[in-house]
């Protein structure tokens, strides 16, 4: 019995390390320490609810494109983008983004990369073209991405993004990213 628990947490840790899509000697170990908790964020019943019924919309990549364009092209917060902050799905992830002082800028993404939700306006609305969405959703299989530290215009700080996928039956639905302040998480 104690040696079939152990294979399967031997098994479990070896899928896990093996969806993560950055090299785990770039990845800080302090984000290391966090991936877990951030992976079941991606199964929440509330996210992975909203995440469903936009991907239902089958949203056009013409019209998502267009919708980036105006996106990039607003001052301030227009409805649509108040709407994204004041909907169930973020007001839930705002709720895992206050767990912790060091995380900022929580946003979720459908199976194409449009936004879902946030917590704050992103700097644009699209997030398919990009390496955060690309590398989580992972064409329907699902990876942590674990992107490098840079400086974030829409949280105006140094951030590292992670990004996990959001699972429905098994299968990436869509992605949630995380903006992690590593100063802060490195003074917990």
């Amino acid at each position: 019995m104690n040696l079939e628990i152990t294979i399967k947490r031997i098994i479990t840790a070896m899928l896990l390390s093996s969806s993560i899509t950055a090299m785990a000697d770039s990845i800080p170990p302090q984000i290391k320490d966090i991936l877990p908790t951030l992976q079941k964020w991606g199964q929440d019943s509330a996210l992975v609810s909203a995440v469903s019924e936009q991907n239902k919309t089958a949203l056009t990549i013409a019209n998502i494109q267009l919708r980036d364009t105006e996106w990039r092209a607003t001052d301030g917060v227009d409805e649509q983008m108040q709407s994204m902050m004041d909907s169930s799905a973020a007001k839930r992830l705002l709720e895992l983004q206050k767990t912790q002082p060091y995380f900022f800028e929580v946003f979720l993404m459908d199976n194409q990369g449009a936004n879902v939700a946030m917590t704050n306006k992103t700097s644009d609305y699209w997030q398919g073209d990009e390496g955060k969405w690309q590398e989580s959703f992972k064409n329907g299989e699902g990876a942590v991405h674990v992107g490098d530290i840079e400086f974030d215009e829409s949280a105006d700080d140094y951030l590292i993004q992670v990004s996990v996928p959001v699972i429905a039956s098994g299968k990436a639905i869509g992605a949630i990213t995380i903006g992690v302040n590593l100063d802060v998480l490195e003074g917990k």
